[in-house]
């Protein structure tokens, strides 16, 4: 969708009155009214402004006082307001409008300029094959078929944020905010939501292919019976994909130890893993039933004392070569043709992620504290949710090229997941929500200079 048409779209609405229903409905419970009126015109703003969406180009679009760009800084980066409150109304209303089938943690990797931006630290990135200067957000999606809704974020606090007492004041960092692990932030997201979701039962879907902490994030999913479909690294395709899979009876257990149970196992335990090939109708991207290519095997593992089965799968091309991702899955009684719909779920997250930025000014972002990092995430989120859902006509989501994965340098830190890089697209060909082109420009970022300049 053109920015042209997209302020239509969004002039369309606000004067419709439904921004400001959307803004009660998410915003009421702030005490002052000031705080409810920026809130609402910050949200308005978002939806309508073309282009950049710096503070001076957001008020312009909502005001035309010279200081309402002061006015809207002041509500993101200095106004003492809570924003979980926010994100869970946003949650709810989200849920009466769709039909979640997933929730999606999906970590986001937001390229920054200089070093003042609490979070901002260097990091390897598969994706973009070169290390980064970065923040990096953990979202929770509600994934819906044909769309997924940003609800509630995560940033994570590198050691040095955490342990140094001078950045911790600058950037307004909370006594309860600290250095935590990937595997932490997603379970840590997982549990404020479900506590206030109407749709708790969902499965979990993840990546975690390149990170390191796998075993951790799925054994205390088990412990909290959760149903998850996770990502992780091919190195678990076994040699003999040709055979036909095993009995439970059958099944090998292998791996090495953690504190947390049995991690399914390395290569060397692959001999004891037979695998086989399944053929699921699919639903795609036009509507058409296809036919999809599934390499399926059942694994063991030891957890809590139990001895459970776990479902790995992989699609396959059309030379019958696996493609880029491996999942791990408890749902071991599921059809696998509902076990890859959930996969395509996740994908359909990470283009959700890049749209942001594109439609929504994700990094357009230049507040350096974090209360300021997580009231713009909420408004943004909010202001995706409200185009998709606010209108009978969903706006398309651009849908990034295929990025390739690079080797880390010798030496490099651990990745900390598999992330998306947010880029910019330049032209976005008419497709639908899952088949959409994007031609990305190089990698952009949010300036760390003056407040005003940009969000």
């Amino acid at each position: 969708m053109t920015d042209s048409v997209r302020q239509q779209r969004g002039r369309e609405l606000t004067s419709s009155r439904s921004v400001d229903v959307f803004a009660e409905r998410l915003f009421d419970y702030l005490p002052r009214a000031d705080q409810r009126r920026w809130a609402h015109a910050y949200l308005t703003a978002l939806i309508i402004t073309q282009g950049k969406k710096s503070m001076r180009r957001l008020a312009e679009s909502v005001s035309t006082s010279p200081t309402a760009w002061y006015s809207l800084q002041q509500f993101i980066n200095n106004s003492p307001w809570e924003w979980e409150p926010a994100r869970d109304a946003l949650t709810r209303w989200v849920e009466e409008r769709s039909s979640v089938r997933a929730w999606a943690l999906t970590p986001v990797v937001l390229p920054k300029r200089g070093c003042h931006s609490v979070g901002v630290h260097q990091r390897f990135v598969a994706s973009a094959g070169r290390s980064l200067n970065c923040q990096v957000g953990i979202a929770l999606f509600l994934s819906c078929p044909g769309a997924n809704f940003p609800v509630n974020w995560r940033l994570f606090l590198p050691r040095p944020w955490d342990r140094d007492p001078e950045l911790r004041r600058r950037a307004r960092i909370p006594e309860t905010a600290c250095f935590r692990p990937q595997w932490r932030q997603m379970l840590d997201l997982v549990d404020h939501v479900a506590g206030r979701s109407a749709s708790p039962g969902v499965p979990v879907v993840a990546d975690m292919s390149d990170a390191p902490d796998l075993a951790e994030l799925t054994s205390r999913l088990d412990g909290i019976r959760r149903d998850f479909v996770v990502a992780v690294h091919s190195r678990f395709l076994a040699p003999d994909r040709g055979a036909r899979e095993r009995s439970p009876a059958a099944g090998a257990l292998a791996g090495g130890r953690t504190g947390h149970g049995v991690l399914i196992g390395p290569p060397a335990s692959e001999a004891q893993r037979t695998w086989s090939r399944h053929v699921a109708a699919m639903t795609g991207a036009d509507g058409r039933f296809r036919q999809a290519q599934i390499l399926s095997a059942l694994t063991w593992q030891h957890n809590g004392g139990e001895r459970r089965a776990y479902r790995l799968l992989t699609e396959l091309d059309a030379e019958g070569e696996p493609t880029s991702r491996v999942w791990l899955t408890n749902l071991v009684h599921h059809r696998l043709d509902e076990l890859l719909e959930l996969t395509r779920l996740y994908i359909s997250s990470t283009i959700t992620a890049d749209c942001l930025d594109g439609n929504y000014g994700l990094l357009d972002f230049a507040g350096r504290s974090f209360p300021a990092w997580h009231h713009h995430m909420t408004m943004v989120s909010a202001a995706y949710a409200h185009m998709r859902l606010a209108h009978a006509g969903h706006p398309v989501e651009p849908v990034p090229v295929r990025r390739q994965s690079a080797p880390a340098p010798a030496g490099a830190p651990a990745p900390y997941g598999r992330q998306v890089v947010i880029q910019r697209p330049t032209t976005v060909e008419s497709a639908s929500a899952t088949g959409a082109v994007a031609l990305p420009r190089s990698l952009s970022a949010a300036s760390d200079g003056d407040p005003g300049s940009a969000v």
